[in-house]
C-alpha cells in the first residue's frame, strides 16, 4: 500500500513539472520572415537580441548615452518604438525610457530568470526589446523601459 501511495504522489508531483509549462505561446505578428532571413537581414548581435530574446552587455551599445532628439525604431523592422523625450539615464548600461510609443510595442510575461517580469517585443516583427519595471521616474510614469540598444536604430529629428 506504501508503494501504491508513493507511486500516486510522485507521479502527481512530476505531472506539474512537465515541460507543456517551459513552451512559450507563440504569436503571429504583421511582419513575419523566415529564420534564415532574419539572420541575414541582422547583425549577429542583433538576431541574439530581437529572435533569441538575448541580452547584450550593459553599458556597450552607443545608444546608451545618445541624447539627440530624434526616434528610435526596431533594428528589424524600423517600426518607431520610443521618442528621445522620453529617454533618461537609469544609470544600468541600457537605453532607458519612461514610455513606449502606443500601440507598437507589445508586452508578455517571461520567467527565463525564475521569477516573472514584463517583456517587451516590436508589435509588428515580435522582435525581443527588452523589459519594462516599475522603478523609473516617479515625475512621469514610474515605468523603466530597459532596452537592448542592439534591438533599436536611431532617426534623428529632420531639424538637426
Amino acid at each position: 500500500m506504501k508503494h501504491v501511495f508513493f507511486l500516486v504522489v510522485t507521479s502527481i508531483l512530476l505531472s506539474c513539472n512537465s515541460s507543456a509549462q517551459n513552451k512559450k505561446e507563440t504569436k503571429h505578428f504583421p511582419i513575419s520572415k523566415t529564420e534564415a532571413a532574419w539572420r541575414a537581414s541582422l547583425t549577429e548581435l542583433q538576431y541574439y537580441v530581437l529572435r533569441e530574446e538575448g541580452t547584450e552587455r550593459a553599458f556597450t551599445s552607443p545608444l546608451n548615452k545618445n541624447y539627440s532628439p530624434g526616434t528610435y525604431v526596431c533594428a528589424a523592422c524600423k517600426t518607431p518604438l520610443f521618442k528621445s523625450e522620453h529617454k533618461f539615464d537609469s544609470g544600468t548600461g541600457w537605453p532607458s525610457f519612461d514610455r513606449e510609443i502606443k500601440g507598437n510595442v507589445a508586452f508578455s510575461t517571461d520567467h527565463n530568470i525564475g521569477y516573472a517580469r514584463t517583456e517587451e517585443h516590436c508589435a509588428n516583427c515580435g522582435g525581443h526589446l527588452g523589459h519594462v519595471f516599475d522603478d523609473g521616474p516617479k515625475k512621469t510614469t514610474g515605468k523603466r523601459h530597459c532596452i537592448n540598444g542592439a534591438a533599436l536604430d536611431f532617426i534623428p529629428s529632420k531639424d538637426e
